[in-house]
């Protein structure tokens, strides 16, 4: 058996293993109930959103009869994208929404991500509060109280909508180029709405992997090494680019008309090549994500802010200090125009915006771009030593800046390296980006073998 695996992303496991409907009746209630406490002016009202798994509409079942039993109301939107829920949920007078979808993970997985009223996840405090209640009895309504349910169909069109109504996203411009575009939406939600802006968008648009039917055409993490097949259809197509999401749509991962794909770091930094010269303003990102961001504020007198790994610190970040642009360096583009989460439709749409600004195409301007190279690892660590080893570990980069915020991360010349805990598993973490992929395969290396010999002293 796997572990349920609880914390500030959620509640996620293999379905009919540690996730079941029992368990997604026990957290649905207590968000519910906790809701409610936060927000008693307002209509007790949960919507509701799912991906295409298999597992969904059980879970959603299952999910609506917590809700109703402890006295909300639940909104049903079908099988939506991940940040289609969330700017509904904002755009309501909801207390919260739950999106169910475990991500990139494996089909046999699912998951519930907890929405609060802002349409935004919830933030590390109340998450802590949710799955510290679990285990307390629930307070089911009686029968006089009992909430109702419906079906919203109108959330799609909405979230097209926002996106279309971007204030500097060229319309015309785009719809004038006729974009030959291939789209690997994994059989995930993506089938569902990203054609439709594309086609909005005056694209041809060639689909693979396009039935929501739950059953992942390849790995769903939109990765290099997965995504063989669109590669090999935009070079058969002549496409002028090719996009691929995960199962949920929130992150978004570009292949050149080349039909070389060219890695989900880059398109947080294309998106921010195309809104800093129209919207002046600092960029929001998480420690982990690629030095590019730097380079690119630089050129347009801005600075970089970075946070803690996790959508809910990069846009509430973003919030604060009215950041134009930002997001998550796995290709988790935040546009605030549309909302603040990772948005990949939102995100197809600012890519068209830049090519359509330029005769070069999408290897053209990635070749204008500083050249950066990421090695990633992970060391597995006993529980109880966790703190220690981390406590040990900061005393090895004497000669480096040092960031704490989230783990340690050392800043050195044009390389840094990032540790940090895993939020789920017992495993250390760990990032290297430099100027060379010899370099930093090499510091990768050596740092996981420090961590190593740390953890058997």
């Amino acid at each position: 058996m796997t572990k349920l695996m609880t914390g500030v992303s959620g509640v996620r496991g293999v379905f009919a293993d540690t996730l079941n409907p029992i368990t997604a009746i026990k957290y649905a209630a207590h968000f519910a109930f906790l809701q409610k406490q936060s927000y008693p002016d307002r209509q007790p009202l949960i919507i509701v959103g799912r991906d295409s798994r298999t597992t969904g509409k059980a879970m959603l079942h299952s999910i609506i009869s917590a809700l109703i039993s402890v006295g909300c109301d639940a909104t049903d939107l079908g099988i939506v994208s991940t940040p289609t829920l969330l700017l509904k949920v904002q755009e309501s007078d909801a207390i919260g929404g739950i999106a169910i979808t475990a991500s990139h993970n494996p089909p046999e997985w699912n998951a519930m991500k907890f929405v609060d009223a802002d349409g935004m996840f919830l933030t590390p405090e109340k998450a802590e509060k949710l799955l510290y209640s679990v285990e307390e009895e629930i307070p089911w309504a009686k029968w006089t109280t009992i909430g109702a349910v419906n079906i919203d169909n109108s959330a799609i069109q909405q979230h097209l909508t926002k996106i279309l109504n971007i204030p500097y996203l060229n319309l015309e411009q785009i719809r004038s180029r006729q974009f030959k575009v291939v789209l690997d939406s994994v059989n995930g939600a993506g089938g569902l709405i990203s054609p439709l802006l594309l086609k909005e968008l005056g694209c041809t648009v060639y689909e693979i992997n396009s039935e929501p039917n739950g059953i992942f055409a390849h790995i769903a993490e939109p990765l290099k090494e997965n995504l063989g097949q669109l590669e090999e259809a935009v070079k058969f197509y002549g496409a002028d680019l090719g996009f691929a999401t995960d199962p949920d749509v929130d992150r978004l991962s570009l292949v050149s008309e080349k039909g070389k794909c060219i890695g989900e770091e880059l398109s947080v930094a294309l998106a921010e090549l195309f809104v800093l010269p129209k919207k002046k303003g600092d960029i929001v990102v998480n420690l982990s994500s690629s030095m590019i961001s730097d380079d690119i504020a630089k050129s347009f007198g801005v600075q970089v802010q970075r946070t803690k790994v996790g959508e809910i610190n990069v846009g509430k970040k973003m919030q604060e200090i009215k950041s134009p642009i930002g997001g998550e360096g796995n290709g988790g583009i935040i546009c605030p125009d549309v909302h603040y989460t990772r948005d990949a439709i939102a995100g197809m749409a600012l890519i068209l915006g830049l090519l359509s600004e330029t005769d070069k195409p999408l290897s053209a301007i990635i070749e204008t771009l500083p050249k950066y190279y990421f090695a990633k690892d992970k060391i597995t660590v006993n529980a109880s030593l966790m703190e220690t080893l981390m406590n040990k570990a900061s005393s090895y980069f004497k000669n480096y800046e040092l960031d704490t915020q989230d783990g340690i991360k050392a800043i050195g010349d044009k390389h840094f390296i990032h540790i940090r805990k895993s939020g789920t598993e017992p495993i250390i973490r760990i990032y290297v980006e430099s100027d060379t992929p010899e370099k930093s395969r090499k510091i990768c290396e050596e740092v996981k073998k420090m961590l190593g010999e740390i953890n058997i002293v």
